[in-house]
């Protein structure tokens, strides 16, 4: 059985972790822990860290268990946070649980007939109907303020900038989350949670509520991975346009595939560790020949490829290549048909675009690509460009300048794409 903490420490997964940790690890099959927010109805790259530990835990023979926080989704988390978070109805956090199980399954095995098969809970199951009294008799009574003031997230939120404070909402979110430590000790048999290093305090704090309900005999532990960043220190995961999501709808595979084939040789260095399942000696092996020659972004294409299948599927990453490689002259009209609409927008984001009325199709190509939108500034440049092979009409060269372009040329009913030399692209969208 593979060394859970040695994994984590090569990959540079591993933060902190309490006294004794990595002994229990060695010494039994543990049950660990790592809480998840359903906020949204998809993960995001933000929360791979998270999972990917959960993915080695599982293959260093213990048993993962993602708990997906229903209940503590409704109030919101003050750790890292400078403002309180809306709070979600039943319907739309059921919801948001079943889109991120099904997610996680591509990460986790729930299927498994071995004592460690994934499992997921929701802490709403059991503080839907955990009255307030029972919660300050049963929990509250067991740690102090003092204690919980301590906290370094508490005292970011009471010293910060936030006019709004730490409601009182917020500031029990520490105790609700010890709880589903103390709850899931007692049920599943969790001895360690796993989770963000922002998380730290939440996370002793569960341990020390299970040290005085139950007592000093009964021992949980906490093991956090570092907060991911990219190498300019720039928070990781965002981009200009925002997240970069699991759920192909909100982030298509190929503006997924594209996210990790852009990243700089640094951060492909640490991140394939992070985010893939590939072995040390191969991960090794790759850096190497990625030295070599830099140019050819080995790192980064495997690490693409890698996450790409992981999240999505080998058919994803294979569209997500050939929608690639339409940028770069190496398709064909076929495969522009191929993709669906959002891919056919992602790839050809920040080419020139014109919008043209469906009656001013059935014109002459020099009519439309020149009167109707401008891609040449004039006809005698486009029979030119005509004439010596440089014009394309949906990744076909166009050898007739008078060749009528009708709606039978569109893709998708909507799109026509102009190609002017090897490199410049122009999209007429058809309203």
């Amino acid at each position: 059985m593979k060394n859970f903490v040695e994994e984590l420490k090569w990959r540079g997964m591993l933060a902190q972790m309490m006294p004794g940790t990595e002994e229990l690890l060695q010494k039994e099959m543990v049950t660990a822990y790592l809480g998840t927010d359903p906020t949204a109805d998809s993960l995001h790259i933000g929360h791979l860290c998270g999972i990917m530990m959960l993915r080695h835990l599982q293959h260093c023979g213990h048993r993962p268990v993602i708990l997906v926080g229903g209940a503590t989704g409704m109030i919101g988390d003050p750790s890292g946070k400078s403002q309180e978070r809306n709070l979600l109805n039943n319907e739309t956090l059921y919801h948001n649980q079943e889109c991120i199980k099904k997610q996680v399954a591509k990460f986790l095995d729930f299927e498994s007939k071995e004592p460690n098969a994934a499992l997921m809970v929701n802490n709403y199951d059991w503080m839907k109907d955990f009255t307030f009294l029972d919660f300050a008799r049963e929990v509250g009574k067991h740690i102090t303020v003092n204690y919980m003031m301590a906290k370094e997230s508490v005292q970011q939120r009471l010293n910060g900038t936030a006019r709004d404070g730490l409601s009182f909402t917020e500031f029990t979110y520490q105790l609700l989350q010890g709880y589903d430590f103390l709850y899931l000790y007692q049920h599943y048999g969790v001895k360690l949670q796993l989770g963000g290093n922002d998380q730290w305090g939440n996370m002793t704090t569960g341990t020390e509520l299970i040290r005085r309900t139950l007592g000093n005999e009964v021992e949980t532990f906490a093991l956090t991975c570092p907060l991911i960043t990219k190498s300019d220190g720039k928070k990781f995961g965002k981009t200009e346009s925002g997240n970069i999501w699991l759920d192909p709808v909100r982030t298509t595979p190929y503006k997924f595939y594209q996210f990790w084939l852009n990243v700089s040789d640094d951060d492909a260095e640490r991140y394939i560790k992070i985010f893939t399942s590939l072995e040390k000696d191969v991960i090794d092996a790759l850096i190497e020949e990625h030295k070599q020659d830099p140019g050819r972004r080995v790192l980064q294409k495997r690490l693409a490829e890698e996450v790409t299948v992981l999240v999505h599927s080998k058919e994803a990453l294979d569209t997500a290549i050939e929608a690639s490689n339409i940028l770069f002259g190496k398709s064909t009209k076929e495969g522009l048909e191929k993709l669906d609409e959002q891919t056919l927008l992602d790839v050809f984001d920040g080419v020139p675009q014109f919008e043209i009325s469906k009656d001013q199709l059935g014109q002459p190509a020099i009519e439309l690509l020149t009167t109707v939108a401008p891609v040449f500034p004039s006809k005698g440049e486009m029979r030119k460009m005509v004439q010596g092979g440089g014009v394309s009409l949906n990744k076909e060269k166009i050898t007739d300048q008078n060749r009528a372009i009708t709606a039978e040329d569109l893709i998708d009913g909507k799109y026509l794409l102009a190609q002017k030399g090897k490199k410049n692209y122009y999209l007429l969208i058809v309203k």
